[in-house]
Order: C-alpha cells, then structure tokens, then sequence
C-alpha cells in the first residue's frame, strides 16, 4: 500500500487557544478517499474531530479545504490530493469565513444557514391555487434543476472573496437558493424576495465576480452564474430601483459601452449616477477620492485616459450589434445544463438544439416573465 501523509490543522479551544499543525501517516490505496485517510487516522487518535455521513458526496459534511481548495473529503482521492500537493504532505484544513468549533469541524449555523434562511427559502404558492398538484412543463424546470443540485456542503462559502471584505454579505450559496425560488414558475413572491436582496448592501449587488464559487462547488451549480441571472431579472426585468444603485449601473455599463465601444472605467460610475452634473454624483466623486487618488499613484490608469477617450474612434459602427440584440422579442441565456427525458428509449440526455433550444435552456424561465409586469426581452 502507498503512505500517505496528511497534515491536518487541530484546533481544540478546551484545551489551547490557537491551532497548531498535526502531520499523520496512512497507509492505503491512492483511489481511497481522502476521507478514509481521516478516518483511518482517527482510529488511531479519537480526538480528531471531522464531520461525515454518506460518504457520496451527496449530503455535503465532510466539506474541507485540501491543499488550499474547497472541496469534499469523501470526493477526493488521495492519489490525486498527493499529486496536487507535488508529492509532499497533503493539507487539510476546515473550511474559510466559519468560525472554526473543533479541527475540521466549522460551525455552519452562524454562518451558512442564517444566510439561506435570510432569503425565505421556501415556495410562495400563487393563487388560486389548483385543485391538485401544480403541473409543471419540463421545459421551465430545467434552469432550476442546477440549483437544485446544490448539496449546502459549503464550499462556495469558503472560497467567497466578498465574505471575507464583507462579513455580512448574503453570500453565493444563499443567493444560487434564492434563484432556485425567484425562477421556479410555481413561486408568487419573485418581486419581493428581489426587492429585499437588492435593497440589502451586504445583498445582491454586493458580489464582486470574482469567480471563485464557480470554481469552488463540487456539483457545478455556479452560483456566481446565478447571481448574475437575479441581477438580470431585478433589473432589466423588473426595473427594481434599489438604494444600492444596483439599476442604475446595470444601465451606466450598458450605456458606456454603447457609447465607447469598449468599457470606459473613467466614466462608469458617473455614468452610473446619472452624469457628471448630477449632484449626487458629486458627493459620490468626492467620497471615491481616495481610491482615485491611490489608482493613480499605482498606475492603475493615467490622467489622460481617464479624462479622455482614446479608443472611441477606433470603435465606431458597433451600437448595430446592441441595436440587433435589443430588437430580439425574448433576451437569449443560454443555461448549457442538460435535459432529457427518462422514459425515452435509447435517447440520451443532451443540451437542446435548434430554434427551440432558447427557450428550452434560457436563464429565467420565459414563460414567467412573459407574465411578470414590466417585463423586457
């Protein structure tokens, strides 16, 4: 059998304040588990403490960091955490922004799950209500199927840069669930669960795109993907005005690039305001100084480009492409999550195709918001 080394972060606040590292040796197989390797090393010592149960990778508690990445101990194989770690020890730690109870365990109560309750995950039945059950098309549950995937082990909260700014925000896996709801076609409170997450400053417009809870989630949820679609749907859907400016700069970005060609930062959050000659937009100006004045002693951009427009002619003739798009009678976001049918013989599940493939595998469901007031393709 292979030796394995792990070297795993204790922390025990009954007895030592601070966490210290703890390097064990395992002897098994490199498909086991990373998992295994734990387990096997706490026949030998009970004190190490790690939450499990299926060891499937489908209830999410064994959710770890391994060699600096989120990620499911019983999903990982200790052949290739020891690949990763370039042959030497492999690092296991418990999961980021969580305060830390015991060794591996995070206490996801304080955290994790006030989070997703803060977004009232549940279905607000619209009325009148059927007689029986509510018959749903194939069709507009597909974009919620990848939600639904997600397993709440956690590991997108770990990772999220925004949290760790910003204790406060929602965060990735609360928000992918409130997506889960706001496009279900079977929900009635869309409006208000958006209303609530655009208001909120630790709330939707808080993510900062950086990418990482996409990388992070073991089931591909994508939760910054599903973030971006609330933003949508609050926005160019339901022109929610929110006191976080959220509407207007979806509009500022817009119109920057149709104006520019190409996203022009020094006018974007003036664009965003409204223009240069709003008063609002002066007090924000003034309050951004600082971090002006740093970009430019770092040479994030010049004087000259910021008050100028040197790509602007370079670009001329691309407002078509937005002309063309905006004509469209329904906004195009393709999903590429896969849908089929059980019970088709000899067919195998794939990403739809042809004329009807947008409406199949669009972001919100079409069919909803052709029903929503003030809808816009």
């Amino acid at each position: 059998m292979p030796e394995y080394t792990l070297r795993l972060q204790r922390f025990s606040p009954q007895t030592r304040p601070e966490p210290w590292w703890e390097e064990v040796t395992v002897e098994l197989d490199r498909h086991h588990s990373v998992l295994d390797g734990i387990l096997e090393a706490k026949e030998r010592d009970g004190t190490i403490a790690i939450r499990y149960s299926c060891r499937a990778a489908i209830c999410g508690s064994c959710g770890v960091r391994i060699n600096g990445r989120p990620g499911l101990a019983c999903h990982t194989q200790l052949g290739e955490a020891a690949q990763a770690a370039s042959g030497g020890a492999i690092v296991i730690e418990p999961m980021g922004n969580m305060p830390v109870l015991k060794d591996l365990i995070v206490d996801m109560d304080t955290v994790h799950w006030r989070k997703v309750k803060q977004v009232r995950p549940w279905l607000v039945a619209a009325e009148p209500q059927p007689e029986r059950e509510y018959i749903v098309p194939h069709e507009t549950m597909v974009d919620v199927t990848q939600t639904m995937a997600c397993i709440q082990c956690g590991a997108c909260v770990s990772d999220c840069l925004s949290m760790e700014v910003d204790p406060l925000f929602v965060g990735p896996a609360a928000l992918a669930k409130a997506y889960r709801f706001v496009s279900d076609p079977r929900d009635a409170d869309d409006r208000g669960r958006l209303r609530d997450l655009a208001e909120d400053p630790h709330g939707l417009y808080d993510c900062t795109h950086c990418f990482n809870c996409v990388d992070a989630c073991p089931k591909g949820v994508a939760p910054m993907n599903q973030i971006m679609r609330l933003r949508r749907i609050a926005g160019s859907d339901l022109e929610i005005d929110d006191a976080n400016n959220g509407l207007r700069h979806e509009h500022g970005f817009v119109d920057n690039v149709r104006k520019n060609g190409l996203l022009h930062e020094g006018d974007l959050l003036t664009d965003s305001y409204g223009g240069k000659l709003k008063p609002r937009t002066v007090f924000v100006l003034f309050d951004s100084l600082p971090g002006i004045l740093q970009a430019l002693r770092r040479r994030k951009f010049s004087l000259h480009a910021a008050l100028g427009h040197p790509h602007r002619d370079a670009r001329r003739g691309h407002q078509r492409y937005f002309d063309r798009i905006e004509a469209r009678p329904e906004r195009v976001e393709l999903n590429l999550y896969f849908s089929g049918y059980e019970d088709d013989p000899g067919s195998t599940p794939s990403v739809p195709t042809g004329e009807d493939s947008a409406a199949v595998a669009s972001g919100p469901n079409p069919r909803k918001l052709r029903d929503r007031p003030g809808a816009t393709s």
